[in-house]
């Protein structure tokens, strides 16, 4: 599958780019997809909630009423997680969310993600180009010239633009990420993924 390469007004350079077939058209796998998806969102759970069970709850621990003859069921302490202001029963305790998943099963999803993008003809291959300062209205005059201004795009750099991810930080719809953090979520939350001309020949000699 041949690109034409763009340059930041939108106009064609005159330069094709091949995408590699073992990138870009692999036969994907939805369960490898729904696994590194998984594990990347739970990843993001912080895990710190916490509520008080009745051996934590501040109160008196006297038998409050007797045990026979109320009429109601016993009760030896006011923490009981039935009365109110008591504890909580099987509350929340701080736990971490993550889990292990095998690097060639995270590298199939994101293998698969890029091959679902190549499909549905969602790539689009940029010159390099920096910004003189960062600038938000500048990147997106950039987005302007490129029509995806209105659509959620995610932008892979080769390596690590201040300018750039500075002038893109405030925009809702747009996200601007090294090529070593790329992964499977943003490729698949992203309506187009442009690549940085330099980031896409590094990415196809890694792979």
């Amino acid at each position: 599958m041949e690109l034409a390469v763009l340059n930041t007004a939108g106009k064609d350079t005159g330069k094709k780019v091949t995408l590699d077939e073992k990138i870009f058209g692999v036969e994907p796998n939805d369960h490898a997809i729904y696994l590194d998806v998984k594990q990347y969102l739970a990843n993001q759970r912080q895990g710190t909630h916490k509520s008080k069970e009745r051996g934590e709850v501040a109160g008196s621990t006297r038998k409050i009423k007797r045990q026979k003859g109320t009429g109601t069921a016993r009760a030896g302490s006011v923490k009981s997680p039935v009365f109110r202001g008591g504890g909580r029963a099987f509350g929340p305790r701080p736990r971490n969310y993550g889990f292990k998943l095998n690097k060639k099963v995270k590298q199939l999803a994101r293998l698969s993600a890029l091959s679902y993008k190549a499909k549905e003809q969602a790539i689009m291959i940029v010159e390099d180009f920096s910004l003189e300062a960062p600038k938000t209205k500048d990147f997106i005059n950039v987005l302007n010239n490129l029509n995806i201004s209105d659509k959620k795009s995610l932008m892979v750099l080769n390596d690590q633009n201040k300018n750039l991810y500075l002038s893109s930080r405030n925009l809702k719809t747009s996200k601007v990420v090294k090529l070593s953090e790329l992964n499977t979520y943003d490729i698949l939350n992203c309506a187009n993924l442009v690549f940085i001309e330099s980031s896409l020949e590094s990415l196809q000699k890694q792979d």
